[in-house]
């Protein structure tokens, strides 16, 4: 690389060895294993309400969902490969924003090659297993539905995280859509599951206004229009505390009609680090404080629903 060229600036193709780094990269596992446990919370509130546990429908449905949720994060690669330059070049990336750090390193047709190839195969795998009665219908328009709303965040015509609907559009599919797919691969879809899941969704709202805020600067300069990007520091602390307070009370008024106490007690775990938050938030580039309460309240309320379904046994944890 000589002196003028910029991180991304690649003269030759990359190895098959480099790609496939690349790839993994893209793929963002860390996110995977958190799409995986959102969707285990749906599987377990679904038992939890009283539908009878199906194994083999459980790991059908996620054999489905993992190419599919892959796919959204090429797609999110593909679209943002200026941006994640421009934070590479800046030092601005953080574990939490700022992409997978793989623009760096292969040229942007890889992240678009990979975006295809995951979106073909969810949809032919999917397709394929709901024509074999492995999969309802239900449960593949739930997957369906993850699919467009997690490509239209990034890509046009549609692109709305460059029109300040991303957090939204984002909070409903990772908060609402995918536990609720994790719940009708059991059941049909059900208003108990969409009830339950309304405290979780309004931290993932929260933890996308934190986790976007340190590329404020370089996704203006790209055009790409976050509510970061949009709103004062102000404005911006007032949304993130109404939506962390609007969390917690929706969980005190849930309990008991859908929540069973000991998965409102679970979550409270999440208050320290909501709290902190609240205080940093705009004041500090870490995202860390409200992705950790986002993260927590998950790990807490599946594990939670999981005893209240009597699933912890069969996790080895009773």
């Amino acid at each position: 690389m000589t002196g003028t060229e910029r991180p991304g600036d690649r003269r030759d193709a990359p190895t098959a060895a480099e790609a496939a780094l690349a790839v993994w990269q893209m793929a963002r596992p860390s996110q995977l294993l958190l799409i995986v446990a959102v969707y285990a919370l749906g599987v377990a509130i679904a038992v939890g309400s009283g539908t009878t546990l199906d194994p083999r429908a459980v790991l059908v449905g996620l054999l489905a969902l993992l190419p599919v949720a892959a796919s959204v994060h090429f797609a999110n690669e593909f679209a943002d490969y200026e941006t994640d330059r421009l934070t590479s070049e800046r030092g601005s990336r953080t574990p939490f924003s700022g992409g997978s750090g793989a623009a760096d390193t292969v040229p942007r047709s890889v992240a678009w090659t990979a975006t295809l190839t995951a979106g073909v195969v969810g949809a032919l795998l999917s397709l394929g297993l709901v024509l074999v009665g492995w999969l309802s219908p239900g449960a593949f328009l739930f997957l369906a539905a993850i699919a467009l709303l997690g490509w239209a965040y990034s890509l046009p015509p549609v692109a709305l995280s460059r029109r300040g609907l991303g957090e939204v559009d984002n909070a409903l599919l990772g908060g609402l859509l995918l536990p609720h797919y994790g719940a009708t691969v059991l059941a049909p879809p059900s208003l108990v599951v969409c009830l339950a899941v309304v405290p979780f969704t309004l931290l993932v709202f929260a933890n996308l206004l934190a986790t976007q805020w340190p590329d404020r600067e370089v996704d203006a300069a790209t055009g790409k229009f976050t509510l970061p990007t949009r709103w004062p520091p102000r404005r911006l602390r007032g949304v993130h505390l109404a939506a962390v307070v609007a969390a917690f009370a929706s969980l005190a008024a849930l309990t008991g009609p859908v929540l069973p106490p000991v998965v409102t007690a679970a979550s409270l775990a999440a208050v320290p680090f909501a709290v902190w938050g609240v205080a940093t938030f705009t004041r500090d580039e870490r995202p860390f404080p409200t992705v950790a309460a986002m993260v927590v309240m998950a790990v807490a309320q599946l594990l939670a629903w999981a005893f209240v379904a009597d699933l912890l046994p069969a996790l080895g944890l009773d």
